[in-house]
């Protein structure tokens, strides 16, 4: 049960840092970037929370967007690479304590 809430708490609640580092890769819409989460990392965002985090990274200045017929386009800002390596980095330092 402990690994399974470790695995909650580093994914779902996490989403953001999975949002860009697909969105590293280049720019998506919000349900080609819950495929490639799913994909890649292999957990599937709920529509909702994917709206809502990507809601949160535009106002916070970490992705931009902009419409392209039907779709919104949602493309990571230097802001959010820097965000990015700075949750990398985190990690990597709490894997090396945890060893």
């Amino acid at each position: 049960m402990p690994l399974n809430r470790l695995r909650k708490l580093n994914t779902i609640d996490c989403l953001w840092i999975y949002v860009l580092r697909i969105l590293k890769d280049g720019p998506l819409h919000a349900y080609a970037l819950r495929k490639a989460i799913n994909d890649r990392f292999g957990f599937m965002p709920g529509t909702v929370t994917a709206y809502k985090v990507l809601y949160l990274l535009s106002k916070g200045g970490l992705v931009s967007k902009k419409q392209e017929g039907r779709h919104v386009i949602y493309t990571i800002t230097e802001k959010g690479k820097s965000s990015l390596k700075g949750a990398a980095d985190f990690y990597s330092d709490r894997a090396k304590m945890l060893k």
